[in-house]
């Protein structure tokens, strides 16, 4: 049993890895409406061989508003439809094929393919490991067909088929799959051990049971997941509800369809789960009304900082785990831009509540940031490609820039601007004009930088570089005017001369870690100096004066 646990996982993160962007990507993309989302959730299932992994992916979605419930209980039908036709290909007796499986499988795991092909080889290794566990299980169970104790336990419990539903929702639950349960009870009616109408039975629960760990992961999230999970429960609890007493009458009707025990389970599996999506699939939009009307948003303030991107069912997939810390730290270059702006409200309207409330933005960007850096440090090094490596690397430099400018911002702006407050001091209106000048360049470098992380156009980079040497001479022209304008006595200046210089040298700190972005797109091109010095010059040897007092030297000399 742990052998097929860990094929079955071994196929779903291979599978992930190897299209984990793409099947993410063509979900998305097919959710227009409750029948192309039904496919597609089939489809997902079938490639990922866990309904529970596209039930969390079509959760996250609807989380973010970009699907209807609707739509997303209509995935969640076809990845149940989708996880019954898997175990009915693995019902069939392809022990011969196994082996093959298996060598291929390492060959092209152990190869120097591209990590594309590897990971594939990982997921051909898994099917061969489910395959050898199932024949495993039918083997190691033919002794238990003589125990006669197993034989009155199983029969008792074949009376009290309720407990058994709850029985094998309860393990199903514990194991997270319930294709593997079902393949259980598939090799277990195989070899007699367990009677027809309590297969049937577990089979109820296994479908029960995989419903829970999808409904647990999202418990504490967001109320669109929360609708999704709860709608899947609803879905597979109605079921088992209507089929629980009619399985005795049901069991004959699969005899009569197939003589093999094992088929007779895969069947009624694959008909139960087709029965759900037949019977609730055209209502798919009436239980989503229901629902947004009994599942409502928490209520209560955001908790600064909670990162919404952040995948847990991403990280199988480095493409995609990378892609979500890269949207993440967009996030942070959002707070920042948000913590600038207040910053000169400060400044403007002496408004201290405003400037202590800056302190909680800039714990949002460090938390952020924080949990940027697990996510990224928790995806597997070896899964990831050289394009991911390096991308994993940009977005940890640029998240750390981001960070270090937030601090700045706390720790350097904001407490200049408290000071001014309380000192009762206030720039000339040229010097502001100064101020605020150079803030909307800095605003508008934050624009720039963002949109560089995110397309790394080599144009764009260049862009961003040049506004450092440009920045850095409107700092100093603020500067020179400030002075200019200390000859003149203003008495404003006067006042605030040590605020004003802090300020402008804070701006341009600031400024230097947002253009930091550019360094490794221009570097990977071949576009940056090794060095902004100059060359050093070597000194003239000045000429020797001819000595007009003594003879030619001969030109031989």
């Amino acid at each position: 049993m742990a052998l097929l646990l860990w094929g079955l996982r071994m196929v779903r993160t291979g599978a992930m890895r190897a299209f984990g962007g793409d099947l993410r990507k063509w979900l998305s993309n097919a959710l227009s409406n409750r029948m192309s989302a039904f496919a597609c959730g089939l489809g997902v299932t079938a490639v990922l061989q866990s309904s529970t992994a596209t039930s969390l992916m079509t959760a996250s979605f609807a989380s973010r508003g970009l699907v209807t419930t609707g739509v997303a209980l209509a995935v969640v039908l076809g990845a149940d439809v989708g996880t019954s036709l898997i175990a009915q290909l693995l019902s069939f007796d392809l022990r011969w094929l196994s082996p093959v499986l298996l060598i291929v499988g390492v060959f092209v795991f152990m190869s120097t393919l591209p990590t594309k092909w590897r990971d594939l080889g990982r997921a051909t290794v898994g099917l061969a490991l489910m395959l050898l566990a199932l024949r495993l299980i039918v083997e190691a169970t033919h002794p238990l067909r003589d125990s006669q104790v197993i034989h009155e336990v199983l029969a008792a419990l074949a009376g009290e088929r309720f407990l058994a539903v709850v029985l094998m929702a309860m393990l199903t639950w514990l194991v997270h799959s319930s294709l593997a349960m079902v393949l259980l009870a598939i090799s277990l009616s195989d070899v007699g051990l367990l009677p027809p109408q309590l297969a049937l039975a577990c089979v109820l629960g296994a479908n029960l049971g995989g419903a829970l760990p999808a409904l647990i992961a999202t418990w504490h999230g967001e109320a669109g997941a929360r609708r999704v999970t709860i709608g899947n429960l609803i879905f597979r609890a109605t079921g088992v509800l209507l089929a629980l007493p009619f399985l005795a009458q049901i069991g004959p009707l699969l005899a009569a369809i197939d003589t093999d025990v094992g088929r007779q389970i895969a069947n009624f599996h694959a008909g139960f789960n087709l029965a759900l999506a037949l019977l609730f699939l055209p209502f798919v939009n009436l239980v989503a009304g229901q629902l947004n009307k009994l599942i409502a948003e928490r209520e209560g303030p955001e908790v600064p900082g909670q990162p919404k991107y952040l995948d847990e069912s991403a990280l199988e997939s480095p493409a995609l785990a990378v892609s979500a810390a890269a949207r993440e730290t967009l996030r942070m270059g959002d707070e920042l831009q948000a913590m600038l702006h207040e910053t000169l409200t400060a400044f403007r309207t002496d408004d201290r509540k405003l400037a202590e409330a800056v302190a909680t933005r800039d714990d949002a960007i460090d938390r952020l940031c924080e949990e940027v850096k697990t996510y990224l440090l928790r995806i597997q090094p070896e899964s990831m490609s050289d394009a991911d490596a390096r991308r994993s690397m940009e977005i940890l430099q640029y998240a750390t820039n981001l960070e270090h400018a937030g601090d700045i911002i706390e720790k350097n702006l904001i407490e200049l601007a408290i000071k001014k407050i309380k000192n009762r001091v206030n720039f000339s209106d040229e010097g502001f004009g100064d101020i605020a000048a150079l803030h909307a360049d800095l605003l508008e470098t934050l624009r720039l930088s963002l949109a560089v992380f995110m397309n790394g156009d080599v144009t764009m980079a260049r862009k961003l570089l040049a506004e450092k040497v440009e920045f850095r001479e409107r700092e100093r022209a603020a500067a020179q005017t400030h002075l200019e304008r200390l000859r003149s006595r203003v008495p404003d200046t006067i006042e605030t001369s040590s605020l004003h210089l802090d300020v402008l040298r804070d701006l341009k700190r600031i400024h230097s870690h947002l253009v930091s972005v550019a360094y490794p797109i221009l570097e990977a091109t071949g576009a940056l100096r090794d060095s902004r010095l100059a060359p050093e010059k070597s000194p003239r040897r000045a000429k020797p004066k001819p000595d007009l007092g003594s003879p030619a030297a001969p030109a031989s000399q």
